[in-house]
């Protein structure tokens, strides 16, 4: 039998420490059984959640009800903001309209209140962290805590990088970027006291894929997309249980809502250019079914998660095939 010696330094005395050979191969071993039972039970987890996936692709949840939902939405004062006021108010939501246009935020809010809903009007500069922070002060006080926060507002610059100017590109990350920052740390807690919450947020197919004519602007929707999943990672591996704050990330293809001035579509029937009423139908519904992340229209999820197994060049080639994105403005 051998023995292996260490020297040990317990306080100011020095220990002789005896470990035989078997005993490091017991240990060997015994470490060796409790890694393979642990990959064993990794792969058991992976393939039910796979398996559950599927099962769930063929029979989605049943949409939520939002009724008496206080829901802050961020450029409500026209667009794809104003459809979801609409629709939201109409599921008996109570709707906070936020805008820094008053005249379109008043009249989102006065459509509401015309079909009987209920929603108040609160003008902000989102790019404003101090100003954020009023609003949301004032309105715990006049409506209610925030339940369900939409950050939807946004600008997009649409030209080549090299002809956009500094306080453009400035203004993009503000807009559509930092502002989701102020208003998470805005409203977030709230909702983790009470363990009850969704946050919504508006990225892009520019968030998913590079595209020409829109560097800065893909920047920001990819940034987007990177908050999302790191708050939720934050929120899910927080020792406290926060299992009741929901999260959503909308990348829809190219809406109508004035931003894309000069559109690109080689097949339109198959990338047809949406209305705002058609792209709030999904986003309504993958709230109400609390699906963490979709794409409008849905296959270009599934198309870009496909192609993105291959070398960098194959989908390059779908992507000069489809042969779509927008021009300079």
């Amino acid at each position: 039998m051998w023995f292996n010696v260490s020297m040990v330094q317990s306080g100011k005395k020095k220990v002789l420490c005896f470990e035989t050979d078997e005993q490091g191969i017991s240990m060997k071993i015994y470490q060796g059984v409790v890694l393979t039972l642990e990959v064993i039970v990794l792969i058991v987890k992976m393939y039910a959640t796979w398996f559950y996936s599927i099962y769930k692709f063929f029979v989605p949840p049943e949409p939520k009800s939002v009724k008496g939902e206080i829901i802050l939405i961020t450029g409500a004062g026209h667009g794809m903001g104003r459809e979801m006021a609409l629709s939201f108010a109409k599921l008996g939501g109570t709707i906070v309209c936020v805008d820094i246009n008053p005249t379109g935020n008043q009249e989102t809010v006065e459509m509401i209140k015309d079909s009987k809903g209920k929603a108040h009007s609160y003008l902000c500069d989102v790019t404003s962290r101090t100003s954020i922070n009023e609003m949301a002060e004032k309105i715990r006080k006049e409506v209610g805590d925030v339940t369900i926060l939409i950050n939807n507002a946004g600008i997009m610059p649409c030209k080549p990088l090299l002809q956009t100017g500094e306080k453009e590109i400035r203004t993009a990350f503000e807009v559509n970027c930092l502002a989701h920052l102020w208003t998470l740390q805005a409203f977030l807690p709230a909702m983790m006291e009470r363990n009850h919450g969704h946050i919504v947020a508006m990225s892009s197919m520019a968030g998913v894929i590079g595209l020409r004519n829109l560097v800065p602007y893909c920047g920001t929707k990819f940034a987007v997309r990177g908050m999302m999943e790191a708050v939720h990672e934050e929120l899910r591996e927080d020792p406290r249980d926060f299992s009741g704050i929901k999260l959503t990330c909308i990348c829809p293809y190219i809406v109508d809502t004035g931003l894309c001035k000069n559109p690109k579509i080689k097949f339109p029937s198959l990338m047809k250019i949406l209305s705002p009423q058609e792209a709030v139908e999904h986003i309504v519904d993958a709230v109400r079914r609390e699906y963490h992340e979709i794409t409008i229209p849905s296959s270009l999820y599934y198309i870009n998660q496909m192609f993105r197994v291959f070398p960098r060049s194959v989908p390059l080639h779908i992507k000069d095939f489809l042969d779509s994105g927008l021009e300079a403005q």
